[in-house]
């Protein structure tokens, strides 16, 4: 009986992990990780780092499990998805909704306990994320995606905002260097998995604008998305070493977005889809290294 409930348990949690997308998730977290350090605050108090860390995994934890929640009948009709918790059954609709709501509460309400600011900019990423983004315009406009990048734009946002009390030009900057990732990252997935959009009758850019327009537009975003990073890096002051290196990232993700636009393949489609996770997460940590 006592290795039955632990299995059960086991199994729930595994399912529930599972509906945070945790790759997605914490590279979101180590986004506001970063802009929270890179301000050069006290970070090593671990409370506060513990706040940070914390609030914001449960609040992108719980917009990302809403989401989940609310597109579980177009997962259902892609092949990518299907799988999942929700769609494949093992999990239920009502324990998705209350798992999301409590995950988001609690993130929620304990960025507000630590800053007023800070946690206001994590309840407008999670009300860009849900809200406007997955319920409102998701089935409706492939220009979504824009709308999603804010919501992913706002950890980053937050953690600046906390370390120097204010939002200011390297906090947006920073900001903006996710929106404009965002959607080399998203784009570049949805020309890869363009029959699943199709199938769920979600609109795309590639179904929308044709897949030569896309690669423009993931062209033109790498490019906006490795200056503003450059030009954040800059105001954050971080040393010679780190910023040749920074620079080797952002030249890679450049050529790449250029060769998926010159000569497109699905090699260079998912190099480029893979490469954009890893700039991200090198970027951030770059930046983050700016307090030792």
């Amino acid at each position: 009986m006592k290795r039955t409930f632990q299995t059960r348990f086991k199994n729930k949690i595994k399912l529930l992990w599972s509906l945070i997308k945790s790759p997605q998730t914490l590279l979101l977290l180590m986004t506001g990780l970063a802009g929270f350090m890179s301000s050069r605050c006290p970070w090593f108090n671990f409370p506060i780092l513990l706040g940070v860390a914390g609030s914001l995994f449960l609040a992108i934890s719980g917009s990302t499990v809403l989401n989940m929640w609310y597109d579980r009948d177009i997962d259902s009709l892609m092949k990518r998805t299907c799988w999942r918790p929700l769609p494949s059954g093992k999990i239920s609709p009502n324990e998705t909704l209350v798992f999301g709501i409590t995950l988001s509460v609690l993130g929620v309400g304990w960025a507000l306990a630590i800053d007023l600011l800070f946690g206001f900019i994590v309840f407008a990423g999670l009300f860009f994320d849900v809200v406007v983004y997955t319920i409102w315009l998701k089935r409706r406009t492939a220009w979504s995606v824009v709308w999603g990048g804010l919501a992913g734009a706002m950890p980053v946002l937050a953690g600046r905002a906390l370390g120097t009390g204010r939002i200011e030009w390297v906090g947006i900057l920073l900001a903006l260097a996710v929106l404009s990732w965002i959607p080399t990252h998203i784009l570049t997935f949805s020309i890869r998995n363009q029959e699943d959009y199709k199938r769920a009758g979600v609109p795309t850019f590639p179904s929308t604008y044709s897949v030569p327009t896309t690669l423009r537009v993931i062209s033109a975003s790498t490019v906006i998305a490795a200056i503003a990073m450059i030009m954040a890096a800059v105001g954050i002051d971080i040393t010679a070493g780190q910023m040749r290196l920074l620079a080797v990232l952002s030249s890679g993700l450049i050529f790449l977005a250029a060769a998926s636009m010159l000569r497109p393949s699905d090699k260079v489609n998912f190099g480029l889809f893979k490469y954009a996770s890893l700039y991200m997460l090198s970027a951030m940590l770059l930046l983050a290294a700016v307090v030792f």
